[in-house]
């Protein structure tokens, strides 16, 4: 069993004393890092107005060049760091070594790129906005200077894809914020990587400065009463399945916001479209195997439950099994960076999926070992264990009518893959309405990217203060004479 020693991050300075040990979520493993309720006098940034060196000595191109240098340095072959956290990942995560290389060598350098973060920047806020005072005459006559300033938050992580500490340094650095990260114990490393990357390549420069991760027990009440405070930070930014999420609503008072990328599962809708011809099929098989194959269905955008409009006679049953048959192939077909036989298939699902291989309400389409594959319902509803879907194996559902598909939306939807395209531009709203969050075209459920919403929200947003400054004097206020007036 291997031990990693973990050091505590705190505003460029690292750590190594008072070490404690923790398992990690997945394998074998164990890690080493501080008692970091041995330096809760350190962790929050107690005196906010120390964030001022962000704004008095940064511009927002700075900001867009820090970042752009800092993802140049992050590829796992140049990295030792980076390098660290991968081979660890790939011990702990779900997703195979080759999907986790993609993820730190592609996507998280990709982020970092000056074009990229001016793109989310200006999406988002408005690199005008973020560089100064905007000012707006209202209708009353008052001139309002407006700013975002940074908060002091503290980020709660998941770690089903490493992605998630590049988009948390990305969302802190545009913001200027200052970031307290907690690192989960399936990915302890890789915002880690990511800071001692930032002390290596500019040790003094303000956004190193801003830019803590550390790593605790979640469900440390004693510790955990004691550090979300609105004393200490401004928000929580939390990401996490239901139990940590209303653990974390324990600690909110005002002053102290919770802005929750809480969790989703996500849907698709198929119409009878796609059963129009055997190119047709085959076609739609490819796109519904790349919405659940992709990163091994670890995202919460990944798609599980497959509503499709084949009908629930036996001919529909039919095309449906067909499909199923062509998905399951084309799973087995797609690049192993993107897809792959999942290195910790949960036993848990695996026991459902027997206990109804026989039935004849279910036809069950591979998911032999680690394989992944498609259950077929042939009656109109989901599998009682529709929400424990894993391991690349999605569950087709056939309908007769697409209001039976709208029925299964809820506030909890996330992504909605949607085929034909027609149909998605006509159900578009009701699907809103009802509670869905992201609708894209059917092959594109993790096609995700941090220069839209997120959950519905607008994050980077939400992670500023902003500050109104209200000019009365210009003898234009229309409102409610002054009080020495009306006397």
């Amino acid at each position: 069993m291997k031990t990693y020693e973990i050091p505590l991050l705190i505003r460029g300075e690292l750590i190594y004393e008072n070490m404690i040990e923790f398992g990690c979520r997945r394998g074998n493993t164990v890690f080493r890092t501080p008692d970091v309720s041995k330096y809760l006098d350190k962790l929050p940034l107690l005196d906010p107005s120390k964030m001022s060196d962000m704004y008095e000595k940064l511009t927002f191109a700075d900001v867009v060049e820090y970042l752009d240098e800092l993802g140049k340095r992050l590829h796992p072959d140049i990295n030792s760091y980076i390098r660290e956290a991968y081979e660890l990942s790939c011990m702990t995560s779900g997703q195979t070594p080759e999907i986790l290389f993609d993820a730190y060598a592609t996507m998280i350098p990709a982020i970092m790129k000056a074009d990229f973060v001016r793109e989310v920047a200006d999406a988002r806020i408005g690199i005008k906005t973020l560089d100064g005072w905007t000012r707006q005459e209202l209708s009353d006559g008052r001139i309002a200077h407006t700013r975002p300033l940074g908060a002091r938050c503290v980020h709660i992580t998941a770690g089903n894809s490493p992605g998630v500490a590049g988009v948390t340094a990305l969302w802190n650095a545009i913001t200027r914020g200052d970031a307290v990260i907690k690192s989960p114990s399936n990915d302890p490393l890789t915002s880690l990587a990511i800071g001692r990357t930032m002390v290596e390549m500019a040790p003094d420069h303000p956004l190193t400065k801003h830019y803590s991760v550390a790593h605790w027990k979640g469900g440390n009440t004693e510790f955990e009463s004691k550090v979300y405070s609105p004393d200490h930070f401004e928000k929580v930014v939390a990401w996490g399945g239901f139990a940590s999420m209303k653990h974390i609503t324990r600690y909110l008072q005002p002053g102290l916001e919770l802005v929750a990328m809480d969790p989703k599962l996500s849907a698709t809708i198929v119409g009878k479209e796609a059963f129009e011809s055997e190119e047709t099929m085959r076609k739609v098989a490819r796109l519904i195997a790349r919405d659940f194959g992709t990163a091994n269905q670890e995202a919460c955008s990944s798609a599980r439950v497959i509503n499709i409009q084949s009908g629930t006679d036996a001919e529909g049953l039919a095309k449906l099994d067909k499909l199923a048959e062509y998905a399951f192939e084309a799973l087995q077909q797609i690049q192993p960076h993107v897809s792959g036989p999942h290195p910790s298939f949960d036993q848990g699902l695996m026991e459902e999926i027997d206990a109804i291989r026989n039935s004849r309400f279910y036809k069950v389409v591979g998911v032999e070992g680690n394989s992944g594959g498609v259950v077929v319902s042939h009656i109109p509803d989901p599998v009682d264990f529709s929400d424990i879907l894993g391991g690349r194996v999605a569950n087709f559902v056939p309908i007769d009518d697409i209001e039976e598909a709208l029925d299964r939306i809820t506030i909890h939807t996330q992504t909605i893959g949607v085929y034909p395209e027609s149909l998605k531009h006509e159900y578009r709203e009701r699907l809103a309405f009802l509670g869905g969050q992201r609708i894209v075209s059917l092959g594109n459920h993790l096609t995700i990217s941090p220069a839209l919403p997120h959950d519905a929200i607008e994050p980077i947003r939400r992670l500023c203060r902003w500050i109104n400054d209200e000019d009365f004097t210009t003898g234009n206020f229309r409102g409610r004479k002054a009080y020495a007036d009306e006397a």
